[in-house]
């Protein structure tokens, strides 16, 4: 083990006994984690269960207190917490990437904390009234994804304890150290058995989908994976919040300020270096601007410095596993055997490492193209020519996906019409990807169901009781 932390050591389990974890840039063993198995499943649920009526009992008051404490803690560890993200998951320090992320964690904590949930005066006639209280659910299961490890898995957690439930969390197999680390900066401050981790291969989360003991699973992931947990999950009618693939449509108007937008795009498309359920995967442009959007890509793109995560400067990293390298290579490569064009990138960053892949912007491509119908989850983006904007919705509408989408104009009246039209749990306008703990997300169509954030948040992770008097 090399560049150890205070936080690793204590995650990390011998050589012996865990499962080696690579810096995802250079493929060396940073640590070993854990490999639970279902008697610890077991034994963690048990110990959930035990604990969520005393935390339950606390109050929204004193849960709040505490996950504040959990904010400052996260802060005072952050620098921590984001070099052993940035060598787990690939992504840089600087930029959209590692601390900002540990950042997010901080300030998603504080917003389930402060979040004001009241009872809803839902009917009063005369001396009859009918009041609707949201109380805890019991247990929660939450099952994360390796490209926010840290981030997503707080959306699950914090909301959950706010409203008086145990959580047992399940992080990705690529990226469990970072989580287990967010695990124990939590747990500085909870009672014991309020929240737990386990970690494990696809064995553990198919148990969890289906174990009778919780009361609601949240998952991150892919749309394949998500339907396997309804099917799991039918038989016990647990809860469920799924926020599952995405092949996000961006439309850019023939009035748009491309100079003024160019950024923006660029980073909608190439976040985490593309490795985003809500990034913009697919980009319809009207003949007027795609010259200039295509060529003002490309120039970003080639400008953003790639490299190590934890090396300074660097905005751009590695895929962070082999698996999805191949996804990215394989949907290029298919567009350049259909005679798109490469405008730049197309090609493995071999000189920086084993997983790196240049960021690609692929024009003259038509929908058909596995670049476009398929979720990339990477650094390139298929920019398509459209001339009627009628064929541009229709398009765009034509995924079975609908987690996200924008359209980019300088008149935003028309950019509203627009948006009114697309089929998408969010629509950004002169942006793409854009979070706020206060603003409710989630997706349509296979892209998931249930949402995150703010009130509705907290409502997802409660269960409503109507009092009438």
């Amino acid at each position: 083990m090399t560049d150890t932390t205070a936080l690793l050591d204590f995650v990390c389990v011998s050589a012996d006994e865990g499962r080696p974890i690579p810096d995802a840039a250079t493929r060396e063993v940073i640590g070993y984690a854990p490999v639970h198995t279902l008697a610890d499943l077991e034994e963690r649920i048990a110990g959930a269960r035990a604990a969520q009526p005393a935390w339950q009992a606390l109050g929204h008051s004193e849960r709040s207190r505490i996950l504040n404490a959990i904010a400052d803690e996260i802060e005072a560890n952050s620098e921590e917490l984001a070099h052993l993200l940035s060598r787990e998951q690939g992504k840089p320090l600087d930029g959209p990437n590692a601390r900002f992320e540990v950042g997010a964690c901080a300030v998603w904590t504080r917003s389930a904390a402060d979040t004001v949930l009241e009872p809803e005066l839902i009917f009063e006639s005369g001396a009859s009234r009918s009041i609707l209280h949201y109380e805890s659910l019991g247990v929660v299961g939450a099952i994360g994804p390796w490209n926010w490890p840290m981030m997503i898995s707080v959306w699950q957690i914090a909301p959950s304890l706010r409203m008086g439930n145990s959580v047992v969390v399940k992080p990705s197999g690529f990226t469990p150290l970072s989580v287990l680390a967010l695990v124990e900066v939590f747990n500085r401050h909870l009672p014991d058995g309020v929240l737990a981790a386990v970690t494990g291969d696809r064995e553990i989360g198919s148990a969890m989908a289906a174990h009778p003991e919780f009361d609601k699973i949240m998952f991150t992931g892919s749309t394949a994976t998500g339907r396997k947990i309804v099917e799991s999950s039918a038989h016990n009618l647990a809860r469920l919040t799924l926020e599952l693939g995405g092949n996000d449509p961006g439309i850019v108007l023939p009035d748009t300020d491309i100079s003024g937008l160019a950024e923006n795009l660029f980073w909608g498309c190439f976040i985490n270096t593309g490795q985003t359920c809500a990034a913009l995967k697919r980009l319809y442009v009207h003949d007027s601007v795609y010259d200039e959007v295509v060529d003002s890509l490309a120039r970003i793109a080639e400008s953003m410095p790639m490299g190590r995560g934890t090396d300074p400067g660097m905005v751009l990293g590695p895929l962070q596993n082999q698996a999805q390298f191949d996804v990215v290579e394989r949907l290029v490569e298919d567009a350049r055997s259909r005679g798109a064009r490469i405008v730049t990138g197309g090609e493995a960053a071999t000189d920086l490492g084993p997983l790196f892949y240049r960021p690609t912007v692929v024009a003259d491509i038509q929908d058909g193209a596995a670049l476009v119908d398929e979720e990339q989850f990477g650094p390139a983006i298929p920019v398509i020519r459209y001339t009627e904007i009628d064929d541009a919705i229709w398009r765009a509408n034509a995924s079975e996906q609908g987690l996200g989408a924008s359209v980019w104009s300088n008149d935003v009246d028309k950019a509203l019409a627009v948006a009114q039209r697309l089929q998408a749990g969010t629509v950004w306008i002169n942006q793409h990807g854009t979070l706020n703990p206060s603003v409710p997300f989630g997706g349509t169509k296979s892209s998931g169901y249930g949402q995150e954030f703010g009130v509705q948040g907290l409502k997802a992770v409660a269960t409503p009781k109507v009092i009438t008097i």
